[in-house]
């Protein structure tokens, strides 16, 4: 995988979909931040279900430490770890309320350091609520990184410093979603449908499905 491949990659995803979002439904920092905390080992699609609910009675994080962890399980217990989500959630809301003037830190250091946020989770808040060009390495991108070649790495943290080192920057704020949604929908795990493929013939992967 050469410079060039990886310019024309990106150019295409651009111009498949020139505003890639996350599927998460949100309207605040606040919002995104908990949708994510529940996305771990959940669908997007569970979470807004479950948001859908929940953020029209609670959607700040006095309004979710009112309701304490026994009435916030209650909106979340569709969720895959729901008690675990639940405590960290309040416990991360105190700590909004105490330390941040109730208000998502848009700082990976004061980020990481809320319950149930790891780097992953603090690289999606960086990236989509405050526009900073870091790479939330999933199971998707992690797959697609390296089937494609774009930035193989033997572990997330790798393939997360190949990425930010070889996607163009011109294409570097939204290139978690573009990749992300590619594994989704397209390079997924099993049976990739690469007939489908607008990349393809940039692509690394031998075993190439009709």
């Amino acid at each position: 995988m050469n410079k060039a491949k990886r310019e024309e990659i990106f150019r295409r995803l651009h111009g498949a979909n020139p505003n890639p979002t996350t599927e998460l439904a949100y309207a605040s920092a606040f919002e995104l931040l908990i949708a994510v905390i529940l996305s771990a080992q959940a669908t997007d699609k569970g979470v807004n279900k479950a948001t859908a609910r929940l953020f029209p009675v609670a959607n700040t994080p006095e309004a979710i430490v009112a309701l304490g962890e026994e009435g916030l399980k209650d909106y979340i217990k569709t969720i895959g770890l729901f008690n675990s989500k639940a405590k960290n959630i309040i416990a991360t809301c105190r700590m909004l309320v105490e330390k941040h003037h109730s208000q998502v830190p848009d700082d990976r250091a004061a980020l990481e350091a809320l319950p149930g946020v790891g780097r992953k989770t603090a690289n999606v808040i960086l990236n989509t609520a405050f526009r900073q060009p870091t790479m939330a390495v999933d199971t998707h991108i992690f797959r697609v990184a390296n089937r494609t070649g774009i930035a193989p790495g033997k572990n997330v943290l790798e393939v997360e410093k190949g990425l930010l080192k070889h996607i163009p920057k011109a294409y570097l704020l939204d290139a978690h979603h573009w990749l992300i949604l590619h594994g989704r929908y397209t390079c997924v795990a099993r049976n990739p449908k690469c007939g489908q493929c607008i990349i393809a013939d940039l692509c690394d992967f031998k075993e190439k499905t009709a």
